[in-house]
């Protein structure tokens, strides 16, 4: 990172370019921190639906045996399940994590992009610097709580 307390000198009218340099660093590491916290979400949400279905196949053998038992009583097991599927509905919220941290760097990815193509200029031998556009949608995630049956990914 550059240091923000090194003279800096401000001819032109735009950002004076180290600190657009340094907060093109800010940004990537900004974008850089969030891929990896997908793929932290990607690795606790892959193993949580691997315990999970686990249970809920262990929950159903079992419900299984204690239906077989003349006078046995289910709704304990019955009970487990439904917390377990609540449980197994919260895993969608990865998906949702998973659009929000993909279209917030898109996002930062773009405006660092600009920001170097604005301050540096455009001398690229090979013609103008590319900048791709960030996303259109200012956010492609409406949902903002977890109910059972109220999830909204598209």
């Amino acid at each position: 990172m550059l240091n923000s307390e090194s003279p800096v000198p401000d001819n032109s009218p735009g950002l004076p370019l180290m600190a657009a340099a340094d907060l093109q660093d800010h940004l990537m590491v900004a974008s850089n921190d969030l891929e990896r916290l997908q793929r932290l979400l990607d690795d606790a949400s892959e193993t949580l639906s691997g315990h999970f279905y686990g249970a809920s196949s262990q929950i159903n053998e079992l419900m299984q045996l204690v239906a077989a038992l003349p006078g046995a009583d289910q709704e304990a097991m019955q009970g487990a399940m439904q917390n377990l599927a609540g449980a197994i509905t919260a895993l969608q919220f990865h998906d949702m994590a998973i659009q929000l941290i993909a279209h917030t760097q898109k996002r930062l990815r773009s405006c660092a992009d600009r920001i170097a193509r604005d301050a540096m200029g455009e001398d690229d031998e090979d013609g103008s610097t590319i900048v791709e556009d960030g996303p259109g949608r200012p956010n492609p995630v409406t949902q903002d709580e977890m109910d059972a049956g109220s999830i909204e990914l598209f």
